[in-house]
């Protein structure tokens, strides 16, 4: 940092600081409260003042490693760490009490003087309410510096006033503003680096330490490596901030200075290195479920050929999806939704194994792209749809219906009259559908576009799909299967009250679903009540089970962050693993996953089961190594039964 400009004398912090001696110094992202701290540290000095600062902001501090609050005092040119507090985690809102807690240590070390508190950035919602009057009851300030940009309206104004600490609002300097997220990463993870230059490397016995935070589960040694980690004494002080090289066993490998007393505890939280090195916060790990033998395929597909490999099915309490043409083939998964005559396609390749039936009642089609493997299947579905049905709806990325128009333009169709196949094609541009009506033998219609907010593509009563882009030399969609909230009657309390069924139950779970919780229901020969009443003692509300597709998709930090955005949580994740990583070679320059990396992005995502397909056919005579590969990374993972 350079040298900060002196502040003038009559400065209102430095009036602040003459008076009240601490002062807690709060404000929004961007606004220049460390360069502040700075400038009056550095004007103090000058004037033969000594000035301290507790660093409480552990994204970005003023000084100090990423990950810890800071005691320093300035000298020269610059604020010297004096004590030091781990709280292993970038995120102030998340582990506020902890933080809180680490400030509460360090400020019991102030010695008499001048003590600025540069509090985190965080100044909405319920944390930032929370997390101002504890940094400043514990910090033990006397008064408040408030920066608040000229002419907005001050954040937390309730929060300030019940201080009831003498406050100053200041206005940022000119100069001051939100650094961006890529740079405020950038010079996170510079500094961290700086912190760890020169450390060495140390061995624990984690059978004789506690273990603090909330770290991941040890069966999980892969979510350990690159966690930061604080290495505390018996009284709960920090010894050294380093970070995890490996856990085995009950021995812990970190990188870290060599502590100054016996290491009686370690703590660990969601502070680590990401795949390309930046210090980033870690996706909440969560313990995959284990998956069963899969299910044997419907009644309705023939076997599977020689060469064919597993056909997953998934069973969700909405629909059924299968892997028509198994892991090695064309990518097709049919959804065919449960107490319906109705399915969805994902994916439409090679559809040989379906019978024609089926296309009749097939609704809409989500097309990733138009790779010959992805979309070869087309010409099944346009034939079985010659007749008086309703037009199928395609939904796919930017060019879809050129593709399609070039598909059925390449049939004579001048016998089928009224009976020609119908059509609607959407295209996801961004945040908007672009939509066109195809009907054989004619020229296509342009239709209204319409909104697809958050990659909203189909919305119905039941369910919605969603899409986000990805990337694989050619825009790709992966979709999102999202059932809406279930809600079950619970028979026994329903006999319990003596209440028969009917459609007063319905009219209740309708109420519910569309979140109309006051709604008056009656029961059978009662008086109305709200419907969050009945349905607190009479249904069992459960969240739909989702299920994600995803295929085709190069292995770059966009890919994965998008993909487990769109998975985050889900119960299914169907992702595509073609290669072994010692083909990532091979992945790289086709655009496509290696199965290491799919198992990582399932647990990044938090998937509950993954289901990997679309293997490349090189792998046709022994899967195996594809799902040994897999599994380390994520556990839950769907294995083809034994024979």
């Amino acid at each position: 940092m350079p040298e900060p400009t002196p502040l003038p004398a009559d400065h209102p912090l430095l009036k602040l600081l003459r008076r009240h001696q601490r002062v807690l110094l709060a404000g929004a992202p961007g606004t220049g409260k460390t360069t502040l701290a700075a400038a009056a540290a550095a004007t103090l000095v000058r004037r033969g003042v000594v000035c301290r600062c507790l660093s409480v902001d552990p994204g970005l501090p003023g000084f100090g490693p990423p990950g810890a609050v800071a005691l320093g005092v300035w000298r020269g040119a610059g604020w010297h760490p004096e004590r030091l507090a781990a709280l292993c985690s970038l995120d102030a809102a998340r582990f506020r009490l902890p933080l809180v807690d680490a400030l509460r240590r360090l400020a019991a070390y102030c010695p008499p003087g001048p003590l600025l508190i540069d509090a985190p950035g965080v100044v909405r919602g319920a944390g930032a309410a929370e997390l101002l009057p504890a940094l400043a009851g514990v910090g033990d300030a006397r008064a408040l510096a408030l920066l608040v940009p000229e002419g907005a309206a001050a954040p937390l104004a309730d929060e300030c006033r019940a201080l009831g600490l003498p406050s100053r609002r200041l206005i940022p300097a000119a100069e001051a503003r939100h650094p961006g997220k890529l740079a405020r990463k950038q010079r996170r993870t510079a500094a961290w680096q700086a912190w760890l230059d020169g450390a060495g490397e140390l061995t624990l016995r984690l059978d004789g330490l506690a273990v603090l935070g909330t770290p991941p589960p040890r069966s999980a040694p892969q979510a350990w490596r690159g966690r930061q980690v604080g290495l505390l004494d018996a009284r709960g002080e920090t010894l050294a901030l380093g970070e995890v090289l490996e856990l085995t066993a009950d021995r812990l490998r970190v990188r870290a200075a060599s502590p100054s007393a016996a290491v009686a505890a370690v703590v660990i939280r969601d502070a680590h290195r990401d795949r390309d090195g930046t210090l980033a916060t870690a996706p909440r790990h969560r313990q995959a479920r284990p998956a069963g033998p899969l299910p044997e395929l419907t009644r309705c597909l023939p076997p599977a050929t020689a060469d064919g490999g597993p056909r997953p099915v998934v069973r969700l309490e909405r629909a059924v999806a299968t892997l028509v043409n198994g892991v090695f083939g064309d990518p097709l998964l049919h959804l065919r939704l449960r107490h319906q005559r109705r399915s969805l396609l994902f994916d439409l390749g090679d559809a040989g194994r379906l019978p024609a039936r089926l296309a009749h009642q097939v609704s809409d089609v989500f097309i990733s792209h138009a790779h010959f493997d992805h979309i070869g299947g087309f010409p099944w579905l346009l034939r079985s749809r010659i007749g008086d049905y309703p037009a199928c709806r395609l939904y796919g990325p930017p060019g879809l219906a050129g593709h399609v128009r070039g598909l059925m333009s390449g049939v004579l169709w001048d016998r089928v009259g009224d009976k020609a196949p119908r059509f609607e094609v959407a295209e996801l541009h961004g945040d908007r559908l672009r939509r066109y009506a195809l009907v054989a033998g004619r020229e296509p219609e342009a239709l209204p576009s319409r909104p697809a907010r958050a990659g909203l593509l189909l919305e119905e009563p039941g369910f919605c799909v969603r899409a986000t882009r990805l990337d694989h030399g050619t825009p790709v969609l992966a979709f999102a299967f999202e059932p809406h909230a279930e809600a079950r009657v619970r028979k026994a309390r329903l006999a319990a009250r003596g209440w028969p069924p009917g459609p007063w139950l319905g009219e209740l779970k309708r109420r519910m679903l569309a979140g109309q919780a006051d709604a008056p229901i009656q029961p059978p020969g009662g008086t109305p009540l709200p419907a969050a009443t009945l349905a607190a003692e009479l249904l069992e509300m459960r969240p739909g089970q989702r299920l994600v597709y995803a295929t085709d998709l190069g292995d770059t930090p966009a890919n994965r962050r998008r993909l487990q955005a769109l998975a985050k949580d889900t119960d299914t994740l169907v992702c595509e693993a073609p290669f072994l990583e010692a083909e990532a070679d091979q992945a790289r320059r086709t655009g496509h996953l290696t199965a290491r990396a799919c198992g990582e992005i399932a647990t990044a995502a938090g998937v509950a089961r993954l289901v990997p397909f679309h293997f490349s056919r090189r792998h046709a005579g022994d899967p195996g190594p594809l799902y040994a590969e897999i599994h380390p990374h994520f556990p839950g993972l769907a294995m083809p039964a034994d024979d």
